[in-house]
């Protein structure tokens, strides 16, 4: 692959060896880095040449994280740029706002260096040209038939609810994002406003129930909500 084909991912974090073990993990990965070290340096990086993904830390010193993926948002030509976040496990709200902003992923530090190059090389994956639209078919030993609505299990077809079929198709589609509960809610329930978001903890109790080998796909994401993993990433 040459230099100019190669993915460019902006790392913007004010701890200098996080940078350089990120640049380093990165660039053996195949991708082109740049780094900023605060709020300003990232828009200006953004600006001089636009990368196809941002690893953002949420704690900068001049401006917070979340502010700078709000100023990216709100601008036509980098509102579809993918952001994950870089956190502190003691940030779990500016974590849970940045979802509800639109980030794609989240990250904890400590991480491992592994987990963020597969991170990144997921993301790019689901945002390249040519992505289907739509749930993925088939996750592991999980497969579904939008049109026939049906599900299946290891081959065999299991018995799910509307809503459990909706439940499972969002996180096929999302694979390897987290969901809040409130996003759930939302895009499966079409609900909003403070209701209890217990229910979906019990639908997704009941919908792991049903997906036999299958259940452990669907992570609990504490302080947060529920992820898809892809067996194909590990």
């Amino acid at each position: 692959m040459t230099r100019a084909s190669r993915q460019r991912i902006l790392i913007v974090d004010d701890e200098r060896d996080i940078v350089q073990v990120l640049e380093f993990a990165l660039q053996q990965a195949g991708f082109e880095t740049v780094a900023a070290r605060d709020a300003a340096g990232a828009l200006a990086r953004v600006r001089e040449r636009q990368p196809d993904l941002i690893l953002l830390d949420l704690m900068l010193p001049d401006l917070p994280g979340t502010e700078v993926f709000r100023q990216l948002k709100s601008v036509a030509k980098t509102a579809a740029l993918p952001v994950v976040m870089l956190t502190a496990r003691g940030e779990e709200m500016d974590r849970v706002v940045g979802f509800e902003l639109g980030a794609d992923d989240y990250i904890t530090k400590p991480f491992s260096v592994r987990e963020v190059v597969l991170r990144v090389k997921a993301i790019l994956r689901r945002n390249a040209p040519g992505e289907p639209a739509g749930p993925r078919e088939t996750v592991g030993p999980l497969r579904i038939d939008l049109e026939a609505h049906r599900a299946f299990v290891d081959g065999h077809e299991v018995e799910l609810t509307a809503l459990e079929f909706k439940l499972l198709g969002t996180f096929m589609a999302r694979l390897g994002r987290v969901q809040t509960r409130e996003q759930l809610l939302h895009d499966v329930w079409e609900m909003t406003g403070d209701v209890q978001t217990r229910t979906v903890d019990t639908h997704v109790k009941r919908l792991r129930e049903k997906l036999g080998s299958g259940r452990d796909l669907i992570e609990t994401v504490r302080g947060l909500g529920y992820r898809m993993s892809d067996p194909a990433e590990e």
